[in-house]
């Protein structure tokens, strides 16, 4: 049998669809542009206008991103996604040293309103639509792009975009959310106020899916969350004052596009029926709100470090889905991104995949293809049925708040995620170039291009310096305790007063200390699932292997082997280190979690603690060599003969330097779960001779 019908599926496939499958189907008379919009929110589709070409990216400094700006546009992209770094995402200026090893690492730092002007340099922002990803710190920083474009000559009733806007989800799979789930959601229903009269040309809400899939949910659950949270926002702005109309016609949709091809093809229409029944329900009436307008964006999770050239073929199908699915515009990943920020030949390629099919494949020239096919209309209507089920669930736990609080949908998520790498470790998930087809002779990998943190935290922390030299003081003050008044009173619009904050050239650290003082940040720790990844490998040979070696382990040192993992700095993406932690568990460690964002000297005083045999650090912004290396002189400080191993997004540059650091072990992305269980266990026995003897090496035996 082969490995496609062995696969698992949220939503299974017939192996033969006929007629009997769509009987009682209503949406299937309905036409393009009309309710309830399956086939497409416009009438005309692709046939009269292409969806729009995105480039998102964010590199380093403002300078740096506004050139690979300049340069997508005049190579055929159509409207800019900017990309933030952590800092600027979590509310944290460059110079704080909280955050100095993430400077500039995942994206462009901003701190002021200086930088911004920078970021959109000589690029006509009338004209040129910006879609920014920010959530945490969306005041400040949508605060220093209006008032950079007004003070540009370009006033705010001209601004073309989106902002994302989009905080719920950050409690459930991102994690850079700032404050608790209540003060988020005011942040969130006052940007949505005020762009609706100051900017209207600015979509205040782009409700994301994208990341439930690359934190590991099934399409349908991704769909079902998506919704979830527009509802509460709907609610939400609606029980302040604004129709149901205005609120769901400036409401947008960002979906991730996997490799399901035909799943992915019916989500996307299926979120078109949803939204239409939703938002009428909400009390919108008009055919605006009522049509679902959507970004996508190819899957990141889908890429693989080796092999990179099969992730242009990766790209190219996830791309196909999501112009099937009828998406408005399209950012498709860059073959290297699995461990790098994309090169300029990379970005090139990923753009002209887009050109080729717009220009050179006849996709746009009929509208909905698919309609009338057995097996896509049978499959959108399941898919909505099995999302609308979800949603009804979520609905008789109080909503997505509560369902938030009691932790049901990040189990939903973890236990999605575990059950998809539990099937890619045992061969049931073909990954080309991982699992299957490996060629002996070859081993391509992808080549980083890390920037130069230090020096972007240098240069941050100088313009910085110059801003506040040269502003009143006074006026900052009095802007930034307006600002903390109105959020501790309930008064006033937050984002309005940000703005004047940010006009003052507040920085965008200090507006985030000054709703601090109203609001303390939201702690949040890493939690896993037990049972689910060993019961799905109970069978196989090589896991049954790992947990044999862990027994000779837990033998040898008169107790399981405890290992704390642990995600350092301001990198939120907690999949991977919750997956390793339910497979050590059920291999028999005893596993201990750090709490998100922690910082070097947490981790080691945390690992002293709990006498642990092995620190885990689990990476995946690009930081990690430094956040390392302050690890390891934290241990040194304290006296602690602790091995550490890093794993996730880990390029050839850090494995080469992993050793000269007195790193014991490395697992890029891509390394089987059973062999990192094995290789702990070693870990954990060789290890714990040598420090019985007072050494303190790389265990390289245990490699």
């Amino acid at each position: 049998m082969s490995t496609r019908h062995l696969r698992r599926r949220a939503v299974p496939l017939k192996r033969v669809y006929t007629q009997a499958d769509i009987e009682n189907i209503a949406h299937l008379d309905s036409m393009p542009g009309e309710a309830p919009f399956v086939r497409g929110p416009f009438a005309s589709m692709y046939t009269d206008k292409p969806w729009t070409i995105r480039q998102y990216a964010g590199y380093a400094q403002a300078s740096d991103s506004n050139l690979a700006f300049r340069t997508a546009l005049a190579e055929g992209a159509q409207g800019l996604s900017v990309a933030f770094d952590l800092p600027t995402q979590r509310g944290y200026d460059s110079d704080d040293p909280r955050v100095s090893a993430d400077v500039g690492i995942t994206g462009v730092a901003i701190d002021t309103v200086e930088d911004m002007a920078r970021l959109f340099e000589g690029i006509p922002l009338e004209r040129v639509s910006v879609s920014m990803t920010m959530n945490g710190a969306v005041l400040p920083v949508l605060g220093a792009f209006v008032v950079a474009a007004q003070e540009s000559g370009v006033p705010p009733s001209q601004l073309r975009g989106t902002i994302q806007n989009d905080i719920l989800k950050e409690f459930m799979v991102r994690n850079t959310c700032i404050f608790a789930p209540e003060p988020s959601l005011r942040i969130a229903a006052d940007v949505v106020d005020y762009l609706a009269k100051a900017v209207p040309r600015f979509n205040a809400l782009s409700v994301s899916g994208y990341h439930f899939q690359e934190a590991g949910a099934d399409p349908v659950l991704e769909l079902a969350l998506t919704m979830a949270n527009a509802r509460t926002y709907v609610q939400t702005l609606v029980r302040r004052g604004m129709r149901a109309d205005e609120v769901c016609e400036r409401m947008s949709f960002f979906f991730g596009v996997g490799m399901d091809f035909y799943v992915e093809t019916a989500k996307l229409r299926a979120a078109r029926l949803l939204w239409s029944e939703m938002a009428l329900q909400s009390g919108a009436s008009s055919d605006k709100a009522r049509a679902l307008r959507m970004h996508c964006q190819t899957s990141g999770w889908s890429l693989t470090a080796r092999k990179p050239m099969n992730n242009v073929v990766r790209t190219t199908v996830e791309a196909l889905a999501a112009i099937f699915g009828g998406t408005q515009s399209l950012h498709t990943n860059a073959y290297d991104e699995a461990l790098t920020l994309p090169s300029t030949q990379s970005a090139r390629v990923a753009r002209d995949t887009q050109l080729v099919l717009q220009n050179e494949t006849g996709v746009c020239d009929v509208v909905d293809p698919w309609a009338g096919s057995y097996m896509m209309e049978a499959l959108t209507a399941d898919i909505a049925r099995r999302a609308q089920a979800l949603l009804d669930e979520i609905g008789a736990q109080g909503g997505v708040v509560e369902a938030i609080r009691s932790g049901w949908i990040s189990e939903r998520i973890h236990e999605s995620a575990l059950g998809v790498q539990a099937e890619i470790d045992s061969g049931q998930r073909a990954v080309v170039g991982i699992n299957c087809f490996v060629a002996d002779d070859e081993d391509e990998c992808i080549t980083s291009q890390a920037p130069d943190a230090a020096q972007i935290r240098r240069q941050q922390a100088h313009r910085i310096a110059q801003v506040k030299s040269t502003r009143d003081a006074e006026r900052v003050r009095n802007a930034l305790a307006e600002l903390e008044c109105a959020a501790r009173e309930g008064t006033g619009n937050l984002l309005a007063l940000t703005i004047e904050c940010m006009r003052a050239r507040a920085t965008v650290g200090e507006c985030t200390r000054a709703l601090e003082g109203a609001w303390p940040r939201h702690a949040m720790d890493l939690s896993s699932t037990a049972g689910l990844y060993g019961e799905a490998l109970s069978h196989d040979a090589e896991w049954l292997k790992a947990c044999e070696a862990v027994a000779h382990a837990a033998a040898s040192l008169g107790r399981a082997p405890r290992v704390l993992l642990v995600k350092l700095g301001q990198d939120g993406h907690d999949r991977g280190a919750r997956v390793v932690a339910a497979a050590l568990t059920d291999a028999g460690f005893d596993v201990v979690m750090g709490p998100m964002f922690a910082s070097p000297a947490e981790a080691g005083m945390k690992a002293v603690e709990h006498d642990v045999d092995v620190i885990g650090i689990s990476s995946l912004a690009g930081a990690h060599m430094e956040l390392t290396s302050m690890l390891l002189a934290e241990l040194r400080k304290l006296g602690a003969n602790i091995p550490v191993v890093i794993g996730g997004n880990v390029d050839q540059a850090s494995l080469t330097a992993s050793n000269s650091l007195g790193l014991t072990g490395c697992f890029p992305t891509g390394a089987s779960i059973r062999t990192i269980v094995s290789q702990l266990a070693a870990i954990a026995v060789t290890c714990d001779v040598r420090r019985s003897v007072g050494e303190f090496t790389a265990c390289e035996a245990a490699n």
